[in-house]
């Protein structure tokens, strides 16, 4: 299999449609745009999309697909969403219930995918910039927590936001701000940094979603609205059925970051 920490977006989708890519995308096809992916049905579509215009620092829109068209024609002409990711979660009524790897056999006539940017995008920049990356040192997927800050609701839609953490030094921080502020469309600089605890984290070693990461001494945990956070929103709004990447898997677009920025 090709190395896919020096491929193409293109080379991560063919793995994850052979087969050979389950696991978690940080690190993969450096420079080329992730996207968090949820599927709903058609009449449930505009409450979601409307969702996504009033909190576009978690849920920054990067395609919207026609009603049971699986190829997303704006970031990946020829792709597939119902089999080019590593992982699925597939959700009935708000609740989990399976997290496959390929959906066609659920996929429908009446369902809209839309793909949303993703904060693994701005991690190359990041690196380039001089500032680590714990969870890609580690080699686990970013930590993740759902938060007491509220999103704006829209329809059925309404919920917490969920973010990312990378630990990082009070420096590398407004490094970090610097770079992520000119990509808002792979959510932007960071919403909090210093005490989890005024976010409504009370166990920042035990995220919701990802894997716990080592903080060093002297270094403090900088949080990023998360693509994550229509996962929680889904659980809340119950729609009857729903698609969503799994945490940390995500859709490869053939857009690179500088396409992003602003």
């Amino acid at each position: 299999m090709t190395d896919l920490r020096t491929a193409t977006g293109a080379a991560v989708r063919v793995a994850c449609r052979r087969g050979e890519l389950t696991r978690p995308t940080p690190g993969l096809a450096p420079g080329y745009v992730q996207a968090n992916l949820v599927v709903l049905p058609k009449d449930w579509a505009f409450d979601f999309l409307l969702f996504c215009q009033r909190n576009p620092k978690p849920c920054p829109l990067l395609d919207v697909t026609e009603p049971g068209d699986p190829e997303p024609l704006s970031v990946a002409p020829g792709a597939d969403l119902r089999t080019d990711l590593p992982a699925y979660r597939l959700w009935r009524n708000g609740e989990l219930v399976e997290e496959p790897v390929d959906i066609t056999r659920y996929w429908r006539d009446d369902l809209v995918a839309f793909l949303i940017g993703c904060s693994f995008t701005f991690e190359t920049a990041l690196l380039d910039a001089g500032v680590p990356v714990r969870h890609i040192e580690e080699n686990v997927n970013v930590p993740m927590y759902r938060t007491n800050v509220p999103c704006r609701p829209a329809g059925r839609f309404a919920g917490p936001m969920v973010v990312s953490m990378r630990p990082l030094t009070p420096a590398q921080a407004v490094r970090a701000t610097q770079v992520c502020s000119r990509l808002p469309r792979a959510h932007g600089a960071p919403v909090h940094f210093g005490d989890p605890l005024a976010i409504g984290i009370s166990a920042i070693e035990r995220p919701d979603f990802g894997d716990p990461v080592t903080i060093r001494p002297g270094e403090v945990p900088v949080f990023w609205a998360c693509g994550v956070t229509p996962q929680a929103v889904l659980m809340e709004a119950k729609p009857p059925f729903a698609i969503t990447h799994k945490p940390g898997h995500m859709f490869l677009t053939d857009w690179k970051d500088s396409d992003l920025e602003e």
